[in-house]
């Protein structure tokens, strides 16, 4: 990568920083048009392997600079508001995801804000300046755009889901959209599938490189189902994700267990490869202890209770740290902390074995029930279990055999546990079993975490979730 890439690379992101920190300043920082150690963004996006450059920055797996979910607080905030996790440290912000005690100035919350919205910064950038490039075959720009505009989706589909609303920044003219107002969350969901819907048509069905770490089309694809499912329509989810399914790229059965998460995994929809060259993922840093620690975050005994004893995947995915003769469990998907260690891990965006349960949901509310009970039973033979013995007439009844497979299947990944029992409308009632009364608190409005303080004093037009104020 040319020195001068990475250089307009820094000048962005210092910029964005800059922007995030004095922004409520009467007059904006005044940065030079074009300093004489900086590139232009023509230059930048003058050719496809400058360009690549800045491609390649929206995908580093470099917590505040590049993917913006690579400190795994996604998944530890998420995983403590559901019923997955609890966390043994004592009087900090995580004990206030756990127990629906965060207000506007907990730090938790402020990485799930910013990191997305640098990323979304980033992927803008890279949108104006292709689009913008005379040269740059169109080819080009049609597999940049599309790839970036599935990113974008990705993170308006997880701060809708994690705050609602949010502002709806398409463009980098940031005195322009600092002080955007909230979206409604339809008007968000609109434009994340218009996002994923033109990725569609211009991604190929080819990965535009080694590995799968950047989208293709079943990527996007794989993306819209999971969007039409919550938003309830079912026959475009199931279609996209009966589309990824059938494509022959993937496969589940050909993949074990504990070799799910590996590069180069079958399984893989979308995946980025190891953190830097100290550490692989941040999730297994985060929640991996040393031996004979204990370790900072348990799985909670109400899930531990739901694997049957024969599935291997409370065998693989979740640890056991032996304290003082106590077993203490904790998460175990991604186990490899150091960057040395084989076989590498590479952190999973999206897998076929969600889509695949996916398409189970939408085929049971659709009412075709002997395909749901199907897919099912795809995802619990590769765990070692029988296929379901449920009655195959009620919708009910498959629905939630459905919604406990996603439980066991997809713990620690993405905050789906947390968003499934949201759409489910059925939290109140798992808040009030997990750990018996340990997990009390929950209200309705626990359901959106607050908006940053920091970012209301930066704009105020930015309106507060309900209770929080």
């Amino acid at each position: 990568m040319k020195k001068s890439a990475y250089i307009y690379i820094i000048k962005i992101s210092f910029l964005f920083t800059a922007l995030y920190l004095f922004g409520s300043c009467k007059k904006l920082i005044e940065i030079p048009g074009n300093p004489p150690t900086f590139i232009t963004k023509e230059q930048q996006f003058a050719d496809s392997a400058t360009a690549m450059s800045a491609v390649v920055g929206a995908y580093s797996y470099s917590q505040g600079k590049g993917f913006g979910y690579s400190d795994a607080n996604f998944t530890v905030a998420t995983g403590l508001s559901a019923d997955e996790i609890s966390v043994t440290a004592s009087n900090t912000d995580y004990t206030h995801f756990y127990n629906y005690m965060l207000t506007p100035l907990s730090g938790g919350i402020v990485s799930l804000w910013q990191y997305p919205y640098q990323g979304v910064y980033k992927v803008n950038d890279i949108l104006e300046g292709v689009s913008h490039s005379k040269g740059l075959s169109q080819s080009f720009i049609r597999q940049i755009s599309g790839e970036m505009k599935v990113l974008r989706a990705l993170y308006y589909f997880n701060m809708v889901n994690i705050f609602g609303g949010v502002p709806l920044v398409t463009s980098t003219d940031y005195q322009h959209t600092a002080r955007f107002p909230r979206a409604s969350v339809d008007e968000v969901y609109r434009q994340v599938i218009q996002d994923l819907e033109e990725a569609v048509i211009d991604l190929s069905p080819d990965y535009p490189s080694s590995g799968r770490q950047r989208p293709n089309l079943y990527t996007a694809k794989a993306l819209l189902s999971k969007v039409f499912l919550y938003r309830g329509n079912w026959k475009e989810a199931y279609d996209a994700a009966d589309d990824v399914i059938k494509s022959g790229i993937y496969s589940i059965s050909d993949v074990a267990v504990h070799a799910a998460f590996l590069e180069g995994s079958d399984e893989a929809i979308w995946q980025l490869p190891v953190k830097n060259s100290y550490r692989q993922t941040d999730d297994a840093q985060t929640f991996v202890p040393s031996a004979g620690v204990l370790p900072k975050y348990l799985v909670t005994p109400f899930l531990l209770n739901q694997f049957e004893k024969s599935d291997q995947r409370l065998q693989h995915w979740v640890g056991v740290s032996i304290v003082k003769g106590d077993s203490f469990y904790y998460p175990f998907k991604y186990k490899n902390k150091q960057a040395s260690s084989l076989p590498l891990e590479n952190l999973m965006i999206v897998r076929l074995g969600e889509v695949l349960l996916i398409r189970a949901e939408a085929a049971a509310h659709l009412h075709n029930l002997e395909q749901a009970v199907i897919d099912l039973d795809v995802i619990r033979k590769r765990a070692g279990l029988e296929n379901s013995i449920i009655d195959k007439t009620s919708q009910q009844v498959v629905l939630n055999a459905i919604m406990k497979e996603r439980q066991l299947e997809l713990c620690f990944e993405w905050g789906n546990r947390w968003f499934d029992l949201k759409r489910n409308v059925t939290i109140e009632s798992s808040a009030s079993t997990v750990l018996g009364d340990e997990k009390t608190g929950y209200t309705s409005d626990a359901a959106l975490y607050p908006i940053p303080q920091g970012q209301r004093q930066l704009n105020n037009l930015l309106e507060q979730n309900p209770g929080y104020n």
